[in-house]
């Protein structure tokens, strides 16, 4: 009787001590793995990195069709992208001209 009444003594003595180590171990896998823990920290950058990099792609090809557009303006017409555009579109070429076409792998 003596000896359950001493562990029971113990029990309550290392019972805080207890519930304060399965809450620290509650919150720290939380901090880690839980939904906004560090892992997701990690991959929420990551797809910041990979966003901003086709934003970057976006705009520089934006940049460049914007400047075709400006030269190919009544007032500014650039004569050779003008020739460039009509020989792509419409399949115009000049009568000495040969198509050389290339294998690509």
């Amino acid at each position: 009787m003596k000896r359950l009444i001493e562990k029971r003594y113990i029990m309550r003595r290392n019972m805080l001590a207890v519930i304060g180590l399965c809450l620290s171990l509650y919150f720290a896998y939380h901090l880690i793995a839980g939904q906004r823990g560090y892992l997701s920290l990690l991959t929420l950058e990551n797809k910041v990195a990979e966003a901003s990099e086709h934003y970057s792609n976006v705009k520089a090809e934006r940049e460049a069709v914007e400047t075709k557009v400006v030269m190919m303006r009544p007032g500014s017409i650039d004569r050779d992208l003008l020739e460039e555009r009509v020989r792509h579109v419409l399949g115009f070429r000049y009568s000495n001209e040969y198509d050389l076409l290339q294998d690509r792998l």
